[in-house]
């Protein structure tokens, strides 16, 4: 595991590469008012992933940028909850499994039995393919990418003026990033056996 974060440290170094000059101006002038482009940095693609310009493949990296955000601010939270000691009554399995016996972090990944593991993925695909699904991926479209609304849930989503809806898309863009931040560096302490909650 380890060996996977210190991989994961290394490929991220390459957005410290310079990106060719001209690429990213192009894409600068051609995302420059998107939402995210914020300050301090602004429109920022030190990979040149939408260099060319190509609004589809914005709208796809967009989605995906926000799912992960949005699975990393649950991430986070849970993290912290168990770690503070906060586990679910009863038992994970027939056997007598206890859920407060599951350890935290990766360790969970061995305790948990197969069963619940099988579950998991299959409750993850059913999200996936017919629950968490925007117009990018075959549902009907959306306001914006990551819309996962699908015409059934609103919660008074269109109350809100254009101004506000906005306001809110980019709070939660730039919460996604910190969360995903955070949960890297929450594994990376695991890893390295810091305790994630100060004691006393």
């Amino acid at each position: 595991m380890k060996s996977a974060i210190f991989a994961a440290l290394i490929a991220s170094a390459a957005a410290f590469a310079p990106a060719s000059q001209q690429a990213t101006s192009s894409a600068l002038n051609a995302f420059s008012s998107e939402l995210g482009a914020q300050a301090p940095l602004g429109f920022f693609d030190p990979l040149g992933l939408v260099a060319d310009g190509d609004q589809a493949k914005f709208d796809r990296l967009r989605y995906v940028e926000i799912k992960h955000g949005r699975i990393c601010m649950l991430g986070v939270v849970g993290y912290l909850v168990q770690e503070a000691g906060i586990r679910l009554p009863g038992d994970i399995d027939y056997s007598g499994t206890s859920f407060a016996s599951i350890p935290n972090g990766f360790a969970a990944f061995k305790a948990i039995p197969t069963g619940g593991l099988i579950q998991l993925l299959l409750f993850v695909g059913l999200l996936e393919s017919s629950v968490m699904i925007d117009s990018a991926n075959g549902a009907e479209p959306g306001e914006f990418p990551g819309d996962f609304r699908n015409g059934a849930i609103d919660f008074g989503w269109d109350t809100f003026s254009e101004e506000t809806k906005l306001k809110k898309r980019a709070i939660e863009l730039n919460q996604g990033r910190a969360a995903q931040m955070g949960m890297l560096a929450l594994m990376v302490h695991e890893q390295l056996g810091v305790s994630l909650i100060p004691s006393p």
